[in-house]
């Protein structure tokens, strides 16, 4: 086999979330939900959009658990930004940085990167690709 990228990755919400997912991955974060297929119940979760190839499907369910220390800790997402450009627009919508590395290793090499949290407790690296 040989794997080109991540195609999606699947995360669990609370039953009512769809909203307070909507206002950070879109209002805050920038990214597009598509949710057609959700809103007229032909399947059970709608995506946020991160590239033409990368997906986060989100899964409304009354069983949702916040993610712990041992059950998740984190989705990168390589953004095109740098560092201080992130922070910035980060701050101008109010989403608090969790911290902030100069050069983790990731699959495209050594990059700054931002960590944020998601309304519903997950870790988001925003990494930048400068």
């Amino acid at each position: 086999m040989q794997a080109r990228h991540i195609d999606h990755i699947n995360l669990r919400i609370p039953t009512d979330g769809a909203a307070d997912a909507r206002e950070f991955y879109v209002e805050k974060l920038g990214f597009d939900i598509e949710d057609a297929l959700y809103a007229a119940d032909d399947k059970p979760f709608f995506d946020v959009r991160l590239s033409e190839t990368a997906v986060i499907h989100l899964w409304p369910t009354e069983s949702f658990e916040a993610p712990t220390k041992t059950n998740y800790n984190h989705v990168a997402v390589i953004v095109e930004e740098s560092v201080d450009k992130i922070k910035t627009e980060l701050a101008d919508v109010g989403v608090e940085v969790e911290k902030t590395l100069d050069s983790p290793l990731g699959a495209t090499g050594k990059a700054g990167a931002v960590y944020v949290r998601d309304p519903f407790g997950y870790r988001v690296e925003l990494k930048s690709r400068m």
